[in-house]
C-alpha cells in the first residue's frame, strides 16, 4: 500500500506542478485576477494533498486499513475540492456552466479535513 500511495503522490505532484504551469501562463492571459487566484487555489491544495500522501506512505504504526480510508479520503476529497475549482475558475473559457456542481468543493475539503483529522488521531493512538 506505501508503493501505491507513494506513486500516487508524485502523480498528484506532477499534475499540480503542470496545472500551476499553466495556469501562470496560459491561462493567466484568459482569466480573470479572480478566476486565477481560485485556479491557483485549486494547485496549493493539490499540491499539499501530495505531501500528505508522501508522509502518509512513510507512516509504519498506523494499520493498513486505516491508511486505505486516509488514502480514499484523500482522493476523492482531491477531485471534489480541487477538480471543481478548476473548472469553476475556468467557465468563461469553456462556455460550460460548472455552478451547478460549486456545491462539490466544500464537500471535498470536507473529505480532506477528515482524511487529515483521521491520520491525526491515528498519530495519537498510536504513539501512546
Amino acid at each position: 500500500m506505501d508503493k501505491k500511495i507513494s506513486i500516487t503522490a508524485a502523480c498528484i505532484g506532477m499534475i499540480a506542478i503542470i496545472l500551476g504551469a499553466f495556469g501562470a501562463h496560459a491561462l493567466k492571459k484568459v482569466l480573470t485576477p479572480e478566476q486565477l487566484i481560485s485556479f491557483e487555489t485549486g494547485v496549493r491544495y493539490q499540491m499539499y494533498q501530495a505531501f500528505f500522501l508522501f508522509f502518509l506512505a512513510t507512516q509504519n504504526d498506523i494499520q493498513e486499513k486505516t491508511k486505505k480510508i486516509i488514502y480514499r479520503l484523500n482522493l476523492f476529497g482531491i477531485v471534489y475540492f480541487s477538480g471543481s475549482i478548476y473548472l469553476l475558475s475556468t467557465t468563461g473559457i469553456t462556455g460550460i456552466d460548472f455552478k451547478p456542481i460549486g456545491f462539490i468543493t466544500p464537500i471535498g475539503g470536507l473529505l480532506l479535513i477528515v482524511a487529515w483529522g483521521i491520520l491525526g488521531y491515528s498519530i495519537l493512538k498510536t504513539r501512546k
